[in-house]
């Protein structure tokens, strides 16, 4: 208002860095930091004018996260090495606990402790290993912390496996990270015994046991005596910035995994992203029970905690929750991260007395339906915010935040909103483009969300066409998901657009069916998924809907419950099919492609392209059941 009336145009300008002076409050209080001996760098960043007729809210929201996505980019610290700010961590109050293990039986690493052994690993590693990349194959725990942290120190390039997989994806991982070693276990052989095993593997309880004690000794006393920078200068770490720290593999839910290689920038971008936001803070306990080879379990439940000073705490499986509320209880735990799918299990098998020292959850990698988020806050006190991340963008885009503590009667800006998965994190740039014409709109309508900034990597490994397809010709990742920011900033997934089926020429979501369905039959509790909704080819309307259930499910009362929803009868599903099971990976999502293989398979066997006119079949071939819920043949959950 103030342009408009002085007739002048709209700067928008992003100051950087100021988080890292004395005066930057910490958990809410002023002067907690300790004054640095060196100035921290203080960044101006302006963008192009904009006329003041066009200054609107949504469009200076959307410069200014792209000016401090900018700002974020040109930060020195991105361009250090991984190993290197490892270093610098660890070396810091060497004595405190940086690692709990709990299985199979308790063990306590200091940071001093864990760097000594990582380090002597990596001595051995450096020359052992002929190839660039090695394979990880454990799970969270002492082991598969070490084995990573070693490898990154004798600057090789983990690669977490994902063991779930069917021996013929797991293959093709293995093939296409050109691997010719693997870390792991003998108790993970004999578990997993028809993973395909490279020639050579190497068992991380013998490495250990050959360090020997009076070496791990006399390493922990130089890390305790020499000064960092000449412990970082011993491991030549000064080469970072763009050059590959870690190979992760998307799930495959929707096809063959892709090899998704992450920078030192990325991986220490998203880091210093997560901390700025202010989510975690330093000397929590955060437990640590994700897959090291899902892209959260590999940056915040095993990179972050370990250099940003909080305790992790690891526990093997999400998937055993007795033992994780025990886990938690046990060992003081304040953080827990997980997926809704792992989390309704805590509402029936978890005492509340349990996590009493739970002071924050927080759900990823699937929606958060808002009757888990309420019960969880009902039954255990705990808040449950939600959050977005991708295996390209390292992975966190945006995350709610607890609400600030103000005073009574105070306004303040709101931390979280329920629905949303947050505001993007500092650094992160996002956009939207319309599906049907790729013309960019306002942040504030629905479009195809496209992500930028220096936790977005630059391309799939040895997959030139998947990369053309997902990245924009001025470097945006376009991440395939349909979403809408509010008038506040907070961002709202509305779908995949894979998840969308165009029948007639209307865009009918998958996900709004399947929720209609579930509240209306009260399945929402289930601890297994109850329905999924996939779309097939179909010859007169391009596409059709064919519903998978556990449960039995009549189309007339389908037709019912969507009829009462007020949504059309176009989106009633042509074919209803019973299977034992919804096939899932091991993270609780979906195996869409195992589902796509159901529902076409069902399709095919009705006879597809015969349906009615509202988008069902005839009456008389509208169920049909049978042991078809089985798990896909590449992954298994």
């Amino acid at each position: 208002m103030v342009a408009r009336k002085a007739e002048v145009p709209v700067v928008p300008l992003w100051i950087d860095g100021t988080r890292e002076t004395w005066f930057a409050p910490v958990g809410g209080r002023f002067f907690r930091r300790w004054p640095r001996l060196d100035r921290p760098l203080i960044q101006v960043f302006a963008g192009e004018p904009i006329e003041p007729e066009e200054a609107e809210p949504v469009l200076l929201r959307e410069r200014l996260l792209e000016l401090g996505a900018k700002a974020f980019e040109a930060r020195p610290e991105l361009e250090n090495h991984l190993g290197e700010e490892l270093i610098r961590a660890l070396k810091s109050r060497p004595w405190r606990t940086a690692l709990i293990e709990t299985y199979p039986e308790r063990r306590v690493l200091s940071r001093g402790m864990l760097l000594a052994v990582a380090s002597l690993l990596a001595d051995r590693w450096r020359s052992s290993f002929d190839g660039r990349r090695v394979g990880v194959v454990l799970p969270p725990g002492a082991g598969a912390t070490v084995a990573n942290l070693a490898l990154v120190l004798a600057d090789k390039i983990p690669v977490n496996l994902n063991f779930t997989l069917g021996k013929g994806a797991a293959a093709h991982c293995i093939k296409r990270g050109e691997l010719g070693a693997v870390v792991t276990a003998a108790a993970m052989q004999e578990k997993v015994g028809d993973f395909p095993w490279p020639d050579r593997v190497v068992d991380i309880k013998e490495e250990l046991q050959g360090l020997g004690k009076g070496r791990i000794l006399r390493r922990l006393a130089m890390i305790g005596l020499l000064p960092s920078r000449i412990l970082r200068r011993r491991y030549d770490l000064s080469e970072g910035g763009d050059r590959e720290a870690g190979l992760l593999f998307t799930s495959g839910s929707s096809g063959v995994p892709k090899g998704v290689p992450l920078s030192h920038r990325n991986l220490i971008a998203n880091i210093r992203q997560i901390d700025h936001c202010g989510l975690l803070r330093s000397r929590e306990r955060m437990l640590g029970c994700l897959p090291v080879f899902h892209s959260f379990g590999f940056t915040v439940t095993l990179w972050y905690p370990l250099l940003r000073g909080l305790v992790l705490v690891t526990s093997p499986s999400p998937l055993e929750t007795g033992r994780l509320a025990g886990v938690i209880e046990a060992e003081k735990v304040t953080i827990y991260f997980g997926t809704p799918t792992f989390m309704r299990t805590f509402l029936k098998r978890v005492e509340p007395n349990q996590l009493a020292s739970l002071q924050l959850a927080v759900a990823g990698a699937e929606k958060l339906p808002q009757d888990l988020a309420e019960a969880w806050e009902e039954r255990f006190g705990v808040t449950v915010l939600e959050g977005y991340g991708l295996t390209e963008t390292s992975p966190v885009v945006a995350a709610n935040l607890p609400d600030p503590h103000h005073a009574k009667n105070q306004p303040g800006q709101p931390g979280g909103r329920r629905g949303s998965v947050g505001r993007p994190l500092p650094g992160v740039a996002v956009r939207l483009r319309k599906p049907e014409s790729d013309e960019l709109v306002p942040l504030t309508e629905t479009g195809v969300l496209e992500v930028s900034g220096p936790n977005v990597f630059r391309g799939y490994l040895g997959g030139k066409n998947a990369t053309a397809k997902a990245m924009t010709e001025d470097g945006w990742f376009v991440t395939g998901d349909l979403a809408r920011m509010d008038e506040d900033g907070f961002l709202f997934i509305e779908g995949r657009i894979s998840r969308f089926s165009k029948i007639g020429g209307e865009m009918v979501p998958h996900g709004l069916i399947e929720e209609t369905l579930i509240k209306a039959k009260d399945w929402g509790g289930e601890e297994k998924t109850p329905l999924v909704v996939m779309g097939v080819p179909d010859k007169s309307k391009g596409e059709a809907l064919i519903l998978l259930t556990r449960h039995k499910l009549e189309k007339s009362e389908v037709r019912e419950i969507l009829s009462k929803a007020d949504l059309p009868n176009l989106w009633v599903p042509r074919k209803i099919v019973s299977v034992e099971e919804i096939p899932s990976l091991a993270s609780g999502k979906l195996d869409l492609r195992s589902c796509r293989d159901l529902a076409e398979k069902a399709a095919d066997e009705s006879g597809n392209g015969t349906g009615d006119d509202d988008g069902g079949g005839d009456d008389g071939e509208e169920n049909s059941s049978g042991n078809e819920g089985r798990k896909g043949k590449d992954e298994k959950s």
